[in-house]
Order: structure tokens, then C-alpha cells, then sequence
């Protein structure tokens, strides 16, 4: 015997972002969400805002207090099967990243308290442990910038108010590791951890163990910062935001030849990279923010949904770490991200 389908009951086919934080938005398409009344979206027990809601489309908004990603839309007394979504949730606040974060192999998390232009901030990096237990790691760094993490465990922070890179061990000891670097932004470390540096003027740095350093590479000035990533393919990645919509990835190969990657997106910031050879930016696409995944092959979506992002981390246990203006959120994404080898 047939079972009995309720006419009127909203039907979810299709959500994106598959993620998002507080603040992002998730597009749900379907049908029936207006048919008995106007739409609800239910996030767990959260109910999230109405942004659009029409009865094939409801566009609705994360709020500060969901934790559950199980999201279901009501109309009247009916209510749609359950979908599942990614929800970032908050592990840390009061920060002022404006790189990426770091994450080392045994899943602590680095964070900065930059500051504005010249201004000293009582902590410059703060660690969190795999508890999400947040202690100062490094202070008098002038505008601590972009972090890295070698195979040993020491953090090494950039400066963009001297042009300094830092290295600090793990017990918190500080000393200089290379200086001069223009106004220096982001930083990584390739497999035989050379470091490269980013001056937003221009030029990107390579710096040897020996601490021998290079032009590897230039580009046109960024008016904020450069941010930089290894790919799997062993490709340096690199953003410069300028005032464009239509900003682009620049890919350069190991031996400094300059290409354009991907462009169109929206002041792209921060970056990570999978085990997959995908590359996951902050910034916007087609007008909206979050973090997009571009694959090897430059096709371009938004992977989560989300205001302010300036940085995006891996961890081992395979969760997104996603840094705002002033937060860390974890996403458990189920994703290998690279990480210091």
C-alpha cells in the first residue's frame, strides 16, 4: 500500500554553503515553504532569522546561539524532513587576527592580538590547547601579523610594523630571525622549511635555514597584506586584496615563475590548503562572504558561509579553524588540511 504525502508539507532539495558561522547565511531551495504559512527555519532548537523567504527559496541567517546544525523548515504545522549542515562553533574571542591562524602537529591553536597600526597590545600571540584553554605565548611583538609553525613547534611571527620575523619556542623564549622584510605579512614554510615572506610592497622572500635570504618572486603591492599558503602540488599561493571585486590567486612555482591561478573573488585574505589539492580562501564570490574552496581545476563555490573572515587553519583531528576580526571558530569539517611536515 502506498504510504500517504502530505501536499503541504516543505521539502528541503538543496542548501548552500554546506557550512557557515554566526552571522553567514545558508541559501535553502525547495518547495512548499510558503505554502501553509511563512517559513521558519529551526537550527537545532535556534531559530534562525529570515533574510528571504518565498516558497521555492529561503535565504536564512545563522544567529549568535546556534550550535546544532540540524536544520529544519516549518510552515504552519508542517515541518520538512531534517538536512545537516556545518556549524562553526566560537572557541575563542578578543582576539584581532589578521592573518591566518596556525595550528602545529599536535592540534594547538595560534592566534594573534595585533592591534592598529603602532599600537602595543598586552599580548601579541596567545596558544590554545586541544581543551581550547587560551594563555598568552608571546608579548612585545609591535602589530604581530601572520603566524607559521615548523616541524619542531616553534611559532614564528611576522611583524608589519618593523619588517621582523619572530621565532618563539614553545616555553615562550623570543628572538629575531630575520629582519628587514619590508612591510611583512604573511609567511609559510615549504617541505624543506625555507620560510617565505610577504611584503605587501612587492616582493616575496624566501629564507633559508641558514637564514640566507632571497627574492623569490614579485607582484603587485597589496594595499593591506600579502597571505600566503603551500599547496599539495608544492605551489606557493598567494593574495594581495587590492580596492577590486574581481581580485585574483596568484600561483608560484617553485622556481619563482609567477601565474594567475583563479580570479574573481572579492578581497581574498587568508588561505589553507587539503590533502586533495583544494585550496580554501577567505574572501567573497559573487557578492557573498565566507570561504571559498577552489578546486585544482579553478572551479570556484562557497564552502561557508560567514562576516569578517580573515584566516582559515586545518587541524589534525580534521576541523576548520576559521579566524574573524576578533574570534576563533572550529567547523568540524571532516577534511585532511596540510599541515607542518
Amino acid at each position: 500500500m502506498a504510504l500517504f504525502k502530505d501536499p503541504d508539507r516543505p521539502e528541503i532539495n538543496q542548501v548552500s554553503p554546506v557550512a557557515a558561522i554566526p552571522g553567514g547565511e545558508f541559501q535553502i531551495r525547495g518547495r512548499n515553504f510558503a505554502r501553509a504559512d511563512r517559513p521558519r527555519v529551526l537550527l537545532g532548537d535556534v531559530t534562525a532569522p529570515i533574510v528571504i523567504g518565498s516558497n521555492s527559496l529561503v535565504i536564512a541567517r545563522v544567529p549568535d546561539n546556534a550550535s546544532r546544525g540540524e536544520m529544519v523548515v516549518t510552515s504552519g504545522a508542517h515541518t520538512s524532513s531534517s538536512w545537516h549542515c556545518d556549524i562553526g562553533i566560537q572557541i575563542a574571542d578578543s582576539l584581532h587576527p589578521v592573518a591566518n591562524p596556525a595550528v602545529d602537529n599536535f592540534g594547538n591553536i595560534y592566534a594573534t592580538l595585533s592591534g592598529s597600526r603602532g599600537q602595543k597590545t598586552p599580548v601579541s600571540v596567545y596558544r590554545l590547547d586541544t581543551n581550547h584553554e587560551m594563555k598568552p605565548l608571546a608579548t612585545e611583538i609591535m602589530n604581530a601579523t601572520a603566524l607559521a609553525v615548523d616541524r619542531d613547534g616553534s611559532v614564528y611571527v611576522s611583524s608589519r610594523y618593523d619588517g621582523i620575523i619572530y621565532q618563539v619556542t614553545q616555553n615562550g623564549n623570543m628572538s629575531v630571525y630575520v629582519e628587514g622584510m619590508g612591510v611583512a605579512t604573511g609567511i609559510a614554510f615549504d617541505d624543506d622549511e625555507n620560510l617565505y615572506v610577504g611584503d605587501r610592497s612587492g616582493t616575496v622572500f624566501k629564507i633559508s635555514r641558514q637564514r640566507q635570504i632571497y627574492v623569490f618572486a614579485t607582484l603587485e603591492p597589496s594595499i593591506s597584506a600579502y597571505h600566503l599558503c603551500f599547496g599539495a602540488d608544492r605551489n606557493l599561493y598567494v593574495t594581495g586584496p587590492t580596492t577590486s571585486s574581481f581580485d585574483a590567486i596568484h600561483r608560484v612555482t617553485p622556481a619563482g615563475e609567477v601565474q594567475t591561478f583563479f580570479r574573481g573573488l572579492g578581497r581574498p585574505q587568508g588561505m589553507a590548503a587539503d590533502v586533495d589539492g583544494n585550496l580554501y580562501v577567505s574572501g567573497s564570490l559573487s557578492g557573498r562572504k565566507g570561504v571559498v574552496k577552489i578546486k585544482p581545476d579553478g572551479e570556484a563555490s562557497l564552502y561557508l558561509s560567514g562576516p569578517n573572515i580573515v584566516g582559515l587553519a586545518f587541524t589534525p583531528s580534521k576541523s576548520l579553524i576559521v579566524a574573524t576580526n576578533n574570534s576563533l571558530f572550529r567547523v568540524e569539517t571532516g577534511i585532511s588540511g596540510l599541515l607542518p611536515r
